[in-house]
């Protein structure tokens, strides 16, 4: 009777495990589980169906065992070890000769699927330092007699709304504030995985120290904007499988910046409970801005979103259109994201951007108004 319990109810397994994968398989689930839990996320995802039906097989087998523990412990020992062995096991891995050279010149002509992943081959991890090294020394040198601004831009979490918002705001302060030949992107995307240089702690290192040896350091300014994820601890969220990546911290930042000498500095971030940063690199010769204070979130960080709200109201909209007045923007921001904030039924409380300016980059940025 209890065997054929199990015949009946594998059939309804079958076809639960076949439509969940199915699911799967077309929903881009998958994609979704690495970027937000990890490399093991599509492992974690594609277990719970496993889950689902290990747990019913063996609740049947408690059932009709009519209290008996042996066909319980049998069986799950059975599927203890099937699963043990699946994990274990080296998946095997096919090469076709004719189906490669398809996809590499699909890729060539630029006719092939867009990658779900980084590919680390080893002409794109030769060239990434290579990259870095030709975009730092063709920044532009600092005119004599003048005050210079140079942006820097770290994008640190692979999704595209935090791509988009670092070419907008490096668009911006091009615009606005000069900084066309004195600016850099530092991105984590695949769209720009062999075009721009990757958004790693080492790579802004070198870049602040780089930037350090090409300005005046007593004369101009340096603009860093940051815009990722962010968490209550004041760590900047770095991600871009397969890369394991060291998260950006206020005092890493400010130690890197003391260490290279650069005197006047305007720091943005964008990012949940960014206001943390303030603490720790506010200084008479430093203007922090963020998107949020030290306790809230901030609004538009999803996959689906255009830009963040901090980065579509400070910069796309006011910085780009109405003022060159850091001060000015971020104010006239405050408002604009409060308002659209209560209309996207934010619950969790106002975002609360924060603003600290010392005297003396108050008076520095002047002459760019």
């Amino acid at each position: 009777m209890l065997a054929t319990l199990l015949l009946a109810q594998v059939f309804w397994l079958d076809l639960f495990l076949g439509l969940s994968f199915l699911g799967l398989l077309y929903s881009g689930s998958e994609q979704w589980a690495v970027r937000h839990l990890g490399p093991w996320g599509a492992w974690v995802l594609w277990a719970v169906p496993h889950g689902v039906a290990i747990l019913a097989q063996l609740v049947l087998l408690a059932r009709g065992g009519r209290g008996r523990r042996w066909p319980l412990a049998l069986a799950g020992g059975m599927m203890a070890g099937v699963v043990a062995l699946g994990v274990a096991a080296r998946q095997p891995d096919f090469w076709y000769p004719e189906k490669n050279a398809q996809a590499a010149q699909a890729d060539d002509d630029g006719a092939g699927q867009p990658a779900r992943y980084l590919k680390l081959t080893d002409d794109l991890l030769e060239a990434q330092p290579v990259l870095l090294a030709r975009q730092l020394a063709a920044l532009a040198p600092q005119r004599p007699g003048r005050t210079d601004m140079y942006a820097l831009t770290f994008a640190p979490y692979g999704d595209e709304v935090f791509r988009r918002e670092s070419q907008m705001v490096a668009e911006v302060m091009a615009a606005r504030f000069d900084t066309g030949g004195r600016s850099l992107q530092l991105v984590n995307h695949l769209d720009t995985a062999n075009t721009l240089p990757w958004a790693t702690a080492p790579n802004l290192r070198r870049a602040i120290q780089s930037v350090a040896r090409t300005m005046d350091k007593e004369q101009d300014v340096l603009f860093l904007y940051l815009t990722s994820h962010g968490a209550r601890d004041g760590q900047l969220a770095a991600n871009f499988w397969p890369l394991e990546l060291a998260e950006l911290t206020p005092a890493k930042l400010r130690a890197w910046l003391d260490e290279a000498g650069i005197r006047h500095r305007v720091v943005a971030v964008s990012a949940c409970y960014s206001g943390s940063w303030i603490a720790p690199l506010a200084g008479d010769a430093t203007m922090v801005m963020t998107a949020a204070d030290a306790d809230h979130t901030s609004y538009g960080c999803g996959y689906k979103s255009e830009l963040t709200f901090f980065g579509r109201a400070m910069f796309d909209e006011q910085l780009r259109r109405h003022t060159r007045s850091f001060e000015q923007a971020h104010a006239a921001a405050r408002e604009v994201i409060r308002l659209r904030e209560i209309e996207a039924g934010k619950d969790d409380g106002y975002s609360n951007p924060q603003l600290s300016t010392g005297p003396a980059i108050r008076a520095k940025l002047a002459a760019f108004q």
